[in-house]
């Protein structure tokens, strides 16, 4: 190879070296500037003073237990009366599923009635609305209201 390749090749080979620098510096200040926004997002959305920082606390408490977990420990943080509302309503949910499974006779059929309260929940957080499942919504608030 003579010596005007070998220049060739490493002109090109800078060349490379540059435009690859470039396009890193690029791509960290567009992930700098997306960990601003998310983290910009992630305030708003556990605000007290947002109005749907108790949905999101809501709609989490219906992700299985450790999901209502992790909305107890986010609520007590920031309490919101929408937040409580759903995390007293699904641990009533959660335990009353618990001791109609543990029934051996009616195990099987009894999971239904759980089931359909946590649906009609869920549907509930996610609208928004404080509105307490029928035939025990009421009771759970009353128990849990410590929470």
């Amino acid at each position: 190879m003579s010596d005007e390749e070998k220049k060739d090749l490493g002109d090109k080979a800078n060349e490379t070296y540059n435009k690859a620098k470039e396009e890193a510096r690029e791509f960290k200040e567009e992930a700098n500037e997306a960990g601003r926004e998310f983290e910009e997002d992630r305030k708003k959305a556990f605000d007290p003073e947002n109005p749907n920082s108790g949905n999101t606390v809501a709609i989490i408490a219906h992700l299985t237990l450790i999901g209502w977990i992790i909305a107890l420990i986010m609520n007590n943080g920031n309490k919101t009366e929408v937040g409580s509302f759903y995390i007293r309503q699904v641990l009533g949910i959660f335990l009353l599923g618990f001791v109609l499974g543990i029934i051996p006779i009616i195990n099987i059929i009894a999971w239904i009635f759980p089931v359909i309260l946590w649906v009609i929940s869920l549907i509930g957080a996610v609208n928004g609305s404080q509105k307490p499942v029928f035939l025990v919504g009421e009771h759970f608030q009353n128990w849990f209201k410590s929470l």
